[in-house]
């Protein structure tokens, strides 16, 4: 299964800058290092964006669960990078009551399966 509307796929400046590419971030300085060790940067911020789309139109869900918001999706497989480098991460999508394409909730490296 795909995430539902896959070409609408939202993600939003602030939770690609503010926090998965944030080093200051409380809880996602560790992401942070992780992409920006893949040849992401705050500078090219849209290309992570970019990236964490094309993640979430190209690979399966590999997990759901429904939320008082609307469903939840993990979707697991390879990220492409900047630098070449393999990375397989999970990136985790919520389809919010009333809105028009999932939300990029998350993002973070994951062992293969």
């Amino acid at each position: 299964m795909k995430l539902p509307c896959p070409n609408n796929l939202i993600v939003k400046h602030e939770k690609i800058t503010g926090y998965l590419l944030n080093l200051d971030h409380r809880y996602g300085a560790t992401k942070a290092r992780f992409f920006i060790a893949l040849g992401f940067s705050v500078d090219e911020w849209s290309t992570l964006a970019d990236a964490l789309r094309e993640h979430g139109r190209t690979h399966d869900v590999a997990s759901s669960r429904e939320t008082g918001y609307g469903p939840r999706y993990a979707v697991e497989g390879e990220l492409p990078t900047p630098s070449g480098a393999q990375a397989f991460i999970r990136s985790v999508w919520q389809f919010d009551k009333g809105s028009v394409a999932p939300r990029l909730i998350t993002a973070y490296p994951v062992l293969k399966r």
